[in-house]
């Protein structure tokens, strides 16, 4: 699991790699914190769980992060520690709703960092723009800007 900030105009983006969908996210996640803290401590901070449900796979990333950064705001907390299993829909099969067959699903858990114990700075929002989620040879990659 790793992840790199990049420079996007006025906004930041992070770059992640990893073997599988579930580690992505977390990677992505802890990007998040980065690009909201210089210096991240090792403990403190009470856990937490987030889920989130959506119709494919960028639009579970999009709302993953949001409900991560809406966490922030209302917890007061800087979420850490990311971890994540992400479900792709279920195979058709006649007993499953329509419903239940199109969403993707997110269970994770983060450490909440209390935003008085770190000099944090604004991350306003996830964007669409230039968002990618995709396979290679050796796992998956994605890419998403944040505006600052």
């Amino acid at each position: 699991m790793s992840f790199e900030l990049r420079d996007h105009t006025a906004d930041v983006a992070v770059e992640a790699t990893a073997p599988d969908l579930s580690t992505l996210f977390g990677s992505v996640a802890d990007g998040l914190a980065a690009a909201s803290c210089e210096e991240i401590p090792d403990n403190g901070g009470s856990e937490f769980e987030v889920t989130v449900a959506a119709e494919n796979r960028e639009a579970l990333l999009f709302d993953y992060l949001d409900q991560l950064i809406y966490e922030r705001d209302v917890r007061g907390v800087l979420p850490v520690d990311n971890q994540v299993e992400v479900d792709p829909p279920e195979a058709e099969n006649d007993d499953a709703t329509e419903e239940t067959e199109s969403q993707w699903k997110l269970a994770g858990t983060a450490r909440g960092i209390p935003l008085s114990a770190v000099d944090a700075r604004e991350v306003k929002a996830v964007t669409y723009s230039e968002m990618r989620i995709q396979e290679t040879d050796s796992g998956w990659e994605a890419y998403v800007v944040f505006d600052v």
